[in-house]
């Protein structure tokens, strides 16, 4: 089998993460912002490294917010409910 020079070939790698989950910021208008940075996927390679030498990484990453407005209120469209669904709705403001 002929190895193909134009692939980098990975190995990935688990994380944990060390430090808080969320990031909050409060607005002027009393609206609470919370960001989160999540971790997707991590590869090292195995067969490249950087020019310097040092370890050639693929790092996917996620960012998540969660807003929750000062009057904690939110809506949904009355057609989204579907009989005794436990589940909330998949957009929940509008």
């Amino acid at each position: 089998m002929s190895e193909n020079r134009e692939k980098i070939e990975f190995k990935m790698l688990d994380y944990k993460r060390l430090e808080n989950e969320f990031v909050t910021f409060e607005l002027e208008d009393g609206t609470i912002v919370k960001v989160k940075v999540d971790l997707d996927r991590v590869g090292k390679a195995i067969n490249y490294t950087n020019p310097d030498g040092t370890p050639h990484y693929a790092i996917n990453t996620a960012v998540k917010l969660s807003i929750t407005p000062p009057d904690k209120k939110f809506t949904v469209q009355k057609n989204s409910i579907k009989g005794k669904n436990s589940q909330p709705p998949g957009q929940m403001f509008s």
